[in-house]
């Protein structure tokens, strides 16, 4: 029997997408000013085993020349991307929605096996909740992440105003260089996340556009089966689709 279930709400839904295209402008925006000081590589003395951006990829994505672009567009999505990040964990503390988002002493263990599952090492389907141990620890460490990100840019970008926070974060070169890390922790979780909602499907994407999803429901139990997405009964306001 399949059933409609309410999973997330509306604000849940509109931070969403409004963070995921202002975060992906701010990178943008950010690589116009970091080809001005392209100095981060892998490597030793005067030997590099990687530079993370060779000429050739500003070249191709004309990246060049756009420093002063690049601080206009960085610093004000900066304030969209801060009361966006303000408002979704206000939200979520006075809606009670920490309480999924949350991790716990089982997430950590949830994740290793969701992993696992994920890469077709166990064939057990993890524990069926709204966000499982993994999505917890995730979205807690991107909203960490976020909070890094804003004091590590207030450190560099005002590094004599905010001389205090520059030097609480190790100085202006090590505010830069976690700033620089935490922009690719930014992209690193874009792929996974991507990835997941492509193996997922189409019911748990329409979720986050639409606020509900069809899922299978036994009707002897009235349990909700295990599905990647799929929600426990207790948690879900059902309407029957049969």
């Amino acid at each position: 029997m399949k059933q409609l279930v309410e999973k997330h709400p509306l604000a849940i839904r509109w931070f969403h997408w409004v963070n995921f295209p202002v975060l992906s402008l701010m990178i943008w925006s950010g690589l116009w000013i970091y080809w001005a000081n392209d100095v981060y590589r892998l490597g030793w003395g005067k030997t590099t085993l990687l530079k993370f951006f060779p000429q050739s990829f500003y070249q191709a994505f004309h990246l060049e020349y756009k420093l002063a672009q690049g601080m206009s567009w960085h610093f004000v999505l900066m304030w969209v991307f801060f009361l966006n990040g303000l408002l979704y964990v206000g939200y979520t503390l006075f809606s009670g929605e920490w309480r999924y988002l949350l991790p716990n002493r089982h997430s950590f263990k949830e994740a290793i096996q969701v992993t696992l599952f994920d890469l077709g090492l166990r064939k057990e389907h993890p524990p069926v909740r709204k966000y499982n141990g993994a999505q917890q620890i995730a979205y807690t460490s991107v909203i960490i992440m976020g909070l890094g990100s804003l004091l590590t840019g207030l450190a560099i970008y005002k590094p004599v105003q905010f001389g205090w926070l520059t030097q609480l974060l190790g100085g202006y070169e090590f505010a830069r260089i976690i700033h620089f890390a935490l922009t690719i922790g930014y992209v690193l979780f874009f792929i996974v996340h991507v990835a997941q909602v492509v193996r997922a499907g189409w019911n748990n994407f329409r979720a986050m556009v639409a606020g509900f999803e069809i899922v299978e429901v036994d009707p002897a139990t009235h349990e909700i089966k295990a599905g990647p997405a799929a929600l426990p009964a207790a948690d879900a306001s059902l309407s029957s689709t049969k």
